[in-house]
């Protein structure tokens, strides 16, 4: 540090990003791309996200694998409407309750938003995991770091360069493979996916494309969009900007201690000399993933990633500075060096958020273990046999539960109601299965007083009620006098 050559001093304040290029940070004035090549990040905050990676990429080739009671514990088939969440099963009938969760999902997001603000992104987004946590690792491993990548870019196609990009686009093409077969346990289940895998192209022509279509967007994503993901098309990014406010914990550059920036020099005294404790090395920059410079203040390209405060603390231990000059804190601790406080709208978030949940805890209680339907066959009419009136009824059981269920049918109102079965008057019901038949259902004639009379079934399970229909009973005509 002490070979620096000092510079002139900073402006002394910091102003919102106003330009362009300041605004959208891997784009020019002209609107070609800018490259960034990050510099290798290393730090107490890196270690951490390198733990959180190392376990959500964990969760997320363990997951398609695992099964509680049977189910998977995760499976989103929209085609085929098979829809597992913690191995509970659900159904279209129950798209109102996945309705609400998703909801819930985005009041959380909101929440966490105005209080965290954009800190999802920097840790827990795939997009960030994959891209910094895979991708990017990759890179600095064959292409090395910051200097070298933007060397090998810059020289010409020598065998080195062919050698080396070859190599890390052939990576990419795999780990992208990997990606997409994963992605698609989730939707249609590994078993599925290895059978696909054995049987190969020629069976599953429709499968193998699809496979190739999302091995291709990952592989763009990832080997060139990159950065560009979050700056210009999530839509998490630009809803920032509308939730968060300054009482908001971010990443901030803390101007009131770092202007007037200045190059370090050796044994100065730098608060006599009207210099703040920026020392202008702009490593908190060359180690940004989206190339904004954190000193402009809040961008909404900043991910909240942790690594300028990585980078600048860095600095600081070897300036002897004190670190945390840039840091997690609300834009009033940075101003007025006031504590963050949990504000109003964070207490009516999460008054929202806990009634939410309680709400969708109460129906996923008692969405019941089983949903019967009795509908009259079209164009059916009853009839009369010894003395009593019949109408026959389509039943369509479907049993939401993890276990079999052994079932019969009654009629509960109005009473005299007697069920006919065409085989055993008790009906299996498998786990997690749909079951489909036929019953007559009858009453004497001196009961039926009307032609089209409303009556409930019950399906019961040892004595106890699990599910009741109401539908209606034909019968003759009568006139009344």
């Amino acid at each position: 540090m002490a070979n620096i050559e000092e510079q002139p001093l900073g402006t002394g304040a910091v102003v919102e990003a106003e330009t362009f290029r300041d605004s959208v940070a891997t784009i020019e004035q002209s609107g070609t791309r800018k490259w960034v090549y990050p510099k290798k990040p290393k730090g107490k905050f890196t270690n951490y996200r390198d733990l959180v990676t190392l376990f959500l990429l964990a969760i997320f080739f363990i997951l398609p694998f695992i099964k509680l009671n049977g189910n998977p514990f995760l499976k989103i088939n929209i085609i085929d409407r098979e829809f597992f969440i913690i191995g509970q099963p659900f159904y279209p009938q129950d798209f109102f309750i996945l309705a609400l969760g998703a909801i819930t999902s985005v009041v959380f997001i909101i929440l966490f938003t105005v209080v965290f603000g954009r800190i999802f992104c920097g840790w827990i987004c795939p997009q960030t995991i994959f891209m910094e946590g895979v991708f990017r690792k990759i890179e600095y491993w064959i292409e090395g770091d910051r200097n070298k990548q933007i060397k090998l870019a810059n020289q010409p196609w020598t065998g080195e360069k062919i050698w080396k990009k070859t190599l890390k686009w052939s990576i990419y093409v795999i780990i992208s493979l990997i990606i997409t077969h994963w992605m698609f346990m989730y939707i249609v289940g590994y078993q599925d996916v290895l059978k696909i895998m054995q049987e190969g192209p020629v069976v599953y022509p429709t499968n193998f494309i699809v496979m190739i279509i999302f091995t291709g967007l990952f592989y763009f994503v990832f080997a060139w969009f990159r950065e560009q993901v979050c700056t210009l098309v999530c839509p998490y990014g630009r809803l920032q900007g509308v939730l968060i406010d300054k009482e908001t914990i971010n990443v901030f550059y803390d101007f009131n201690r770092g202007e007037n920036r200045a190059k370090w020099r050796k044994g100065e005294d730098r608060k006599a000399a009207g210099k703040g404790d920026c020392i202008d090395c702009n490593q908190c920059v060359v180690v940004c993933p989206t190339g904004i410079d954190i000193r402009n203040g809040q961008q909404l390209e900043c991910i909240n990633c942790t690594m300028c405060i990585d980078a600048c603390d860095e600095v600081m231990v070897k300036t002897g500075l004190p670190k945390g000059l840039i840091r997690y804190a609300t834009q009033d601790e940075i101003e007025k060096e006031e504590k963050f406080k949990f504000t109003t709208r964070m207490k009516a978030y999460s008054v929202v958020l806990l009634a939410l949940l309680g709400f969708l805890g109460y129906l996923l209680n008692n969405r019941g273990t089983l949903e019967a339907k009795f509908i009259k066959p079209a164009g059916s009419t009853y009839y009369v046999k010894d003395g009593r009136i019949n109408n026959t009824y389509n039943y369509t059981f479907l049993n939401k539960s993890n276990k079999d269920h052994t079932v019969t049918i009654k009629v509960i109102k109005p009473a005299k109601g007697e069920v006919i079965f065409s085989g055993e008057n008790v009906i299996l019901l498998k786990r997690d299965n749909l079951l489909k038949g036929t019953v007559n259902i009858s009453f004497p004639e001196a009961d039926i007083s009307q032609p089209r009379q409303n009556i409930t079934i019950g399906v019961y399970e040892n004595g106890k009620l699990l599910d009741t229909f109401d539908t209606y009973f034909e019968g003759p005509f009568k006139l009344q006098f």
